[in-house]
């Protein structure tokens, strides 16, 4: 797998999601931004798992990504965040990143990975990104596919 395809591939789907009415759009990237526009997601860390399979056939791709939002108004900052981790519903980031899975027999991500799945959420609480605090939390998604390409 191309791990910078798969990233972009990842902020493209995060990308569907809609938000309430009066907050916007999400801002995805695949890569850490060096500045916010709330509200916000992206792909940050990647651990790369080698041969889970003989012969190259499978990695594993486990991706730390983050949502952040504005802390104009806390209560409302929440919400937003509240409402991108949701299980489903327009603005989650679940039922929106795991439609990229495809149709059964179909590969995940247009084709750059096997599947992949939204495993949990982690560490909801204040974040520091450059010099600016948001509120927001951790998102941990599981990618695996051929090693070989």
């Amino acid at each position: 797998m191309q791990i910078s395809k798969v990233r972009d591939a990842i902020a493209d789907a995060a990308r569907t999601v809609v938000l309430p009415a009066g907050v916007g759009k999400l801002v995805c990237t695949g890569y850490v931004p060096d500045g916010v526009t709330t509200p916000c997601f992206f792909v940050g860390e990647v651990e790369v798992s080698f041969d889970k399979a003989m012969g190259r056939r499978l990695d594993e791709l486990m991706f730390t990504c983050r949502v952040l939002a504005g802390r104009q108004d806390d209560r409302a900052s929440q919400r937003i965040v509240d409402a991108l981790l949701s299980g489903s519903g327009p603005a989650s980031l679940k039922q929106a990143i795991e439609a990229a899975r495809g149709a059964p027999g179909e590969l995940a991500l247009g084709g750059l990975a096997d599947d992949l799945h939204l495993q949990r959420v982690q560490g909801y609480r204040w974040f520091e990104h450059g010099s600016n605090t948001y509120v927001g939390a951790e998102l941990v998604i599981k990618v695996i596919g051929d090693g070989s390409t």
